[in-house]
C-alpha cells in the first residue's frame, strides 16, 4: 500500500510535488507544536499556580476553574492559529511552487520552439539564480546551436553553388556532343577531364572540412625537426614555378627547435599557403621565414602578389572565400584549403595569422609548441 502511495506521488507534477512537500513540513510542524504544547503547558501552568501558593496566595478554591479555564483558552488559542497558520503557510507555499514553475513553464516553451525550428528564441533572466544559471547554460547553448545551424546552411549554399559550375560545364559539352554540334577531340575530353577533376578535388576537400569541423581528423602528435619538410616543399614547388615567375626563398637557421606536431597535417597547412602564394604571385618572391620564441615555432610565408582587401580580410578563413574579387573559380582553388589549414593548426595547439595589403601581397604566419 505504501509502494502504491509513493508511486502515486512520484507521478505527480513538480508544482503539485512542490506544494505537497511544503504542506507536509507545515503539517507535521503544526502537529509537533499542539502535541508538545498540549502535554507540557497544563504541567508548567500547575507549577507555577504551586509557585504561586508557596508565595502565600490561596487558590485552593479556584485551582480547578484555573486549570479548566487554562485549557479552554489553550485550546482556543491553538484552534485560530492552526486555521491563520495553516492557511498563510499554504498560500506561501502555493505562491513559492508556482513562481519556481514559471521559469520552468518559459523554458519548457522555448525547448518546443527549438523542437520546431526557432533557434532565435531564448530563455529571459528569472530572479531565481539556480534557475537563471540554468537559463544561461541553455542561452548558450541555444547561440551555439543557432550558429551550428547557420553554418550548416551557408554551407549547403556554398557547395550546391561550388558544384554547379563544373556540373554545368561537364552537361554542356556532353549535351553538344551528344547532338552533334561539336565534334569529339582531345581538347574537349582534356577540359572534361578538368571538370571531373576539380569536382574529385572539391568532393575530397569538403569531406576534410567536415572531418576537421568535427573534430574527427586523426592528428599524430610527435616531437619532429620541420627544417628537412621545409627544405623538400621548396624543391616542389620551385620546380614549379617558370622562369619569369617568383622566385622562392627559405630564410631559416640551420638548427631549428622541435616541436610537437603531426609532420603530415603541418605538410597539408604548408602545401595549401605556398599553393595560394603560387597561384596569386606572378612576379617578386615567396619567402618562408622561421624563428622561434620561448615557447612556439613560428612559420611565415610571405609573397608579392595581388595581396588581399582590408575589408576582406576578416573572411580569409571561411569556407569558399578566394582572393581575387571575380571570386573566379578556373584559378584553381576550392576555397576550402584556408578553411582546413586554420583547423588543423589548431588541432596542433597552435595559431594561424594573416596581415596583407591589397596589391602588395600577402604574410600568412602560424605556430607550433615548441617540444
Amino acid at each position: 500500500m505504501m509502494k502504491k502511495g509513493w508511486r502515486w506521488t512520484k507521478s505527480l507534477p513538480l508544482a503539485s510535488r512542490l506544494l505537497f512537500s511544503h504542506l507536509v513540513v507545515m503539517i507535521v510542524g503544526v502537529f509537533s507544536l499542539v502535541i508538545i504544547s498540549k502535554i507540557s503547558s497544563p504541567r508548567f501552568f500547575v507549577l507555577h499556580l504551586e509557585r504561586l501558593e508557596n508565595e502565600g496566595l490561596d487558590l485552593i478554591d479556584i485551582r480547578t476553574e484555573l486549570v479548566q479555564g487554562f485549557e479552554t483558552a489553550w485550546q482556543r488559542s491553538t484552534l485560530w492559529s492552526v486555521i491563520v497558520g495553516t492557511t498563510a503557510a499554504g498560500g506561501l507555499s502555493y505562491w513559492v511552487s508556482k513562481r519556481i514553475m514559471q521559469g520552468l513553464t518559459e523554458m519548457e516553451q522555448i525547448t518546443r520552439q527549438f523542437a520546431a525550428g526557432h533557434f532565435e528564441a531564448r530563455l529571459p533572466m528569472s530572479d531565481i539564480p539556480e534557475i537563471n544559471q540554468l537559463g544561461a547554460s541553455f542561452n548558450r547553448m541555444a547561440a551555439s546551436i543557432e550558429g551550428v545551424e547557420a553554418r550548416r546552411r551557408e554551407l549547403i549554399g556554398d557547395m550546391t553553388h561550388e558544384l554547379r559550375t563544373p556540373l554545368t560545364v561537364v552537361r554542356g559539352y556532353l549535351e553538344q556532343l551528344a547532338d552533334g554540334e561539336i565534334e569529339p577531340s582531345p581538347d574537349v575530353y582534356r577540359r572534361l577531364a578538368k571538370e571531373t577533376k576539380r569536382l574529385e578535388r572539391l568532393v575530397n576537400d569538403l569531406q576534410e572540412l567536415s572531418k576537421a569541423e568535427a573534430g574527427y581528423l586523426a592528428i599524430n602528435i610527435q616531437r619532429v625537426n620541420l627544417r628537412p619538410l621545409l627544405e623538400s616543399l621548396v624543391e616542389k614547388f620551385t620546380d614549379q614555378l617558370l622562369e619569369d615567375g617568383p622566385v622562392l626563398r627559405l630564410e631559416c637557421p640551420s638548427s631549428l627547435p622541435f616541436v610537437l606536431a603531426d609532420l603530415d597535417r603541418t605538410e597539408q597547412v604548408l602545401v595549401n599557403l605556398l599553393g595560394n602564394a603560387v597561384r596569386y604571385t606572378t612576379k617578386g618572391s615567396i619567402t618562408i621565414r622561421v624563428w622561434a620564441d620561448s615557447f612556439q615555432l613560428w612559420i611565415v610565408v610571405v609573397d608579392t602578389g595581388i595581396g588581399i582587401a582590408p575589408e576582406e580580410l576578416p573572411h580569409v578563413f571561411e569556407r569558399f572565400w578566394r582572393a581575387d574579387s571575380s571570386r573566379d573559380r578556373h584559378s584553381g582553388g576550392t576555397g576550402i584549403g584556408l578553411t582546413i589549414s586554420k583547423r588543423l593548426v589548431e588541432l596542433q595547439s597552435g595559431q594561424i595569422q594573416v596581415e596583407s595589403q591589397k596589391g602588395s601581397g600577402s604574410k600568412f604566419q602560424f605556430s607550433l609548441p615548441l617540444a
